[in-house]
Parts: structure tokens; C-alpha cells; sequence
């Protein structure tokens, strides 16, 4: 090997270590391929707030939770206490008043009370005749609100009165109150009687008529068996054509009637205000019987 030769590789080999000694970078050292370790031999640090679990953000979680647990059991609790809510029919909203729409002073009201079938009707038409009467009838009203065209209660006075239950009050109220508005406008006055022919039913609808549209001066009650009211009502169905009318209906009607009206009777005569007439003689015959007790009874009042 040539002299020159000889001093290229010495001054190469010098440049080589040289940098090699100079270069700290990991990259400059070799690589060494080794195994990595998955666990640490290393003591846990302590001291050192960046890797402490904190516990505060789970307090203020549980804390917030627990309040607004208390505050649904408090809720809960007094809903308990509170009576249950029912919707109510739009007309609910205009009975609320101070004092009754007619004044009693001129306006006299008698409901007329007794079974389905005790002719309560046949005797307020022949009252009317007598003693200048305007009758009203809840059913009669009930009925044709049911058949008017875009009536809102229509179909549920409908189904109502096909199972044989109480149509709600504030739905007959009102349109007694109308009925009543209407006598008087076409007569021209103020003063009227009238025969209120199959309310109350309840006595919550009476406690609401006497509030919202005029106390009640006199009770009249048909009081019948059900055996000849029965009779009566069939007979009566074959030409009515009321859906009411058959015996199913007819048993409903009856029960109703004995669990929910006959404690208005009682009330109202307990107050001195009822009078009794035995229903089951002819309609002359009672009628008779009505008419003098109910004129008694006016001239008294």
C-alpha cells in the first residue's frame, strides 16, 4: 500500500471516531434492540399533585343529587296531600261567580226530582198549563245539545247517557242557565217561574246551581216503585226512540238514581223544602195530588 494511501485512511478513521465521540445525540448511538418491561420496580411517588385522584368533582356530584332528591320526595309528598285534579269542561270557567246570575226575588225555581219513568215530565206539562210555568228539562237539553250540529259535548253527552250516568255538571248547568236567559228574553221580563225537570242529580250539582245561577225555592218528588217505573219506561220505548230506553239502560238509570239523587232528596227535606206526591195512581190523580200541595207551598213560602 502506497505512503498516501495509508495517510487517507488514518486521517478518514480520526474523522470518524472524532464525531463519534463529539455526538451525544441518541441518534448518533447505535441501536439496541431490547425488551420493554411492563410493570416498574420503581417506589410509587409521592408528593407529587399531578397524579393524585381527586375526590372533590364526586362529593359535589353526590351532594347535588341528594338535593334534588329531597326536593321530588318534598314535591311527591305534598301532591299526595292536594286532591287530584280533573279536566273540566270549557263552560267551568264561566260558573265561577260572586253571586248567582238571577235574583230569587224574581225568579222562582223548583227542581223536579223521581225516577226514570215516575212522569215527572207529563206532570210539569200539565203545571205549565195551570200555573204559567216555563219546564225545562235537563235530559230534553242534554239530548238536543248532543244532536246539535258542531256541538263540543255532543258525543260525550252521548255516551253518557247511553251508559246511564251523570253528564257533567258543569255541561247541564250552563245550558239550563241559557234555557232560563232565553224564557226570560222572549217573554220580555226579568220575573219567571220554572220547572226544573230531572236536576239536581247530585248534590254537588245542586251546591253549584244555587251558587252560580239561582237558589232553589221548592223540591217536588215523585216517588214510585221501580217495578211500575220499569213497566213504564218499556212501554214508552217503543215509540220514543230514545237509546235509553231498554232495560239495560233502564237498571243503570235506576241504580244511579237511588245512590246519587235520593240524598239531594233528602237533603232539600231536611230543609223543609220537598214536597212528597205518590206517583203511582193515574196522571189525573196526581196531578190533582201536585197541584194543590205546590200551591200551598208557594203562598207559603
Amino acid at each position: 500500500m502506497s505512503t498516501s494511501l495509508r495517510l487517507a485512511n488514518r486521517t478518514l478513521g480520526k474523522s470518524v471516531s472524532t464525531r463519534a465521540t463529539s455526538c451525544s445525540s441518541p441518534l448518533c448511538s447505535p441501536r439496541v434492540l431490547r425488551q420493554q418491561r411492563f410493570y416498574s420496580s420503581e417506589q410509587p411517588r409521592s408528593g407529587g399533585g399531578g397524579d393524585r385522584i381527586k375526590f372533590w368533582p364526586f362529593l359535589a356530584l353526590i351532594g347535588l343529587g341528594t338535593a334534588a332528591y329531597i326536593q321530588l320526595a318534598n314535591t311527591r309528598v305534598k301532591n299526595k296531600d292536594m286532591p287530584p285534579t280533573t279536566e273540566v269542561p270549557a263552560p267551568a270557567a264561566q260558573l265561577s261567580q260572586s253571586k248567582p246570575v238571577f235574583d230569587p226575588a224574581d225568579v222562582t225555581v223548583v227542581f223536579v226530582l223521581g225516577g226514570p219513568g215516575a212522569g215527572k215530565g207529563t206532570q210539569c206539562a200539565r203545571l205549565v198549563a195551570e200555573q204559567g210555568f216555563t219546564h225545562l228539562s235537563a235530559g230534553d237539553l242534554l239530548r238536543e245539545e248532543q244532536n246539535r250540529p258542531g256541538s263540543q259535548f255532543g258525543q260525550l253527552i252521548k255516551d253518557y247517557i247511553k251508559d246511564g250516568l251523570i253528564v257533567p255538571m258543569e255541561v247541564t248547568i250552563k245550558l239550563l242557565e241559557n234555557a232560563m236567559s232565553e224564557a226570560l228574553r222572549q217573554k220580555g221580563t226579568t220575573k219567571g217561574r220554572f220547572l226544573i225537570d230531572g236536576f239536581p242529580r247530585k248534590m254537588d250539582q245542586a251546591h253549584k246551581f244555587e251558587e252560580a245561577v239561582c237558589p232553589a225555592k221548592l223540591v217536588l218528588f215523585f216517588d214510585c216503585p221501580e217495578k211500575v217505573m220499569e213497566e213504564r219506561l218499556l212501554e214508552r220505548g217503543k215509540t220514543s226512540g230514545r237509546t235509553d230506553d231498554n232495560a239495560e239502560s233502564i237498571r243503570k238509570r235506576f241504580r244511579t238514581f237511588v245512590e246519587t239523587s235520593m240524598p239531594v232528596v233528602n237533603y232539600y227535606e231536611s230543609q223543609g223544602k220537598v214536597i212528597k206526591v205518590d206517583a203511582t195512581p193515574a196522571p189525573e190523580d196526581v196531578f190533582k195530588t201536585t197541584n194543590k200541595l205546590l200551591t200551598e207551598k208557594l203562598s207559603s213560602a
